[in-house]
């Protein structure tokens, strides 16, 4: 089983599972686990390792357009060092302030890999969930797409100052509060663009037509074998995936610093990309 199987059997017990946060009155809360061995390829620094376990947390309340006000993490490992524990701490305090959020602490332990796992809250007024899209709407996403998968390439070559700054993103938190305003669905990517389609179109009882020109897929992608592959399927690049009605499209592109690519519009049924099947595969948890 895995996580969408699993989210599925706990729906009728735990109903606000399963988006991308949930909301408690005017609080947002989320919670990721990640381990060297799915989520930090040889390579990887603490610094970045610090970074990217928060920024996955703050991403996931960019998806609900809420505004994020304090992290914690839980770091376990074999043995602490002093130079990596510092460098962690650094990571998770450095993605912190490019948002609204404040790093303030967590735990420690011991454990037979690296393991974090971070805990990240924020005030929300009007959440953004994945079940409002509907047919006629544009689907865009925001930035470009396959960083993660051209990092993995880059540590397997050996060029680790690369593979860790492509590692290193930024949770769009000005652009999902931004967006909290316009948008009809939203989430972010992690799990990668078509099966966050699939996600967004199971949830608001759609489908979406994908053009395959459009999907911004990010120039460090020259490095992998398989460009699309990296870009869609891959995942674990937490850009903003999220519906609206055209006539706001202007508006929001005027509004916002990342760029965001109309990808495709809501339609009655089917996930297709160019009027094909889109496969739901990407990351699994």
């Amino acid at each position: 089983m895995d996580e969408r199987a699993a989210l599925r059997m706990l729906a009728a017990d735990l109903p606000d599972a399963g988006d991308d946060a949930a909301v408690v009155d005017s609080t947002a809360i989320t919670t990721d686990m990640l381990h060297a061995s799915t989520d930090f390829p040889d390579g990887t620094s603490h610094y970045t390792v610090g970074w990217r376990s928060v920024a996955a947390s703050l991403s996931d309340l960019a998806a609900m357009g809420a505004t994020p006000t304090a992290a914690v993490a839980a770091y376990a490992n074999t043995e602490f060092n002093e130079r990596e524990l510092r460098a962690f701490v650094e990571g998770a305090r450095a993605v912190c302030e490019q948002t609204t959020a404040d790093y303030v602490g967590g735990d420690l332990d011991a454990h037979c890999e690296l393991t974090v796992t971070t805990t990240a809250i924020g005030q929300i007024d009007e959440p953004v969930y994945r079940s409002g899209a509907s047919p006629g709407e544009v689907v865009c996403v925001t930035g470009t797409l396959g960083r993660s998968a051209a990092a993995l390439e880059l540590f397997d070559s050996g060029d680790r100052d690369r593979g860790n700054e492509l590692f290193r993103f930024s949770p769009r938190v000005a652009a999902g509060r931004r967006l909290a305003t316009t948008a009809t669905a939203m989430m972010d990517s992690s799990d990668g663009l078509a099966r966050s389609l699939h996600q967004l179109a199971e949830a608001s009882d759609c489908g979406v037509s994908l053009e395959r020109s459009a999907v911004p897929i990010d120039d460090a992608c020259q490095v992998c074998d398989d460009r699309w592959e990296a870009g869609v399927h891959f995942g674990e690049d937490f850009e903003l995936v999220f519906s609206l009605p055209e006539s706001a499209l202007t508006a929001v592109q005027n509004d916002l610093e990342v760029p965001i690519a109309v990808i495709g519009e809501v339609t009655d049924a089917d996930v297709t990309v160019d009027g094909e099947p889109l496969a739901d595969r990407g990351y699994t948890h």
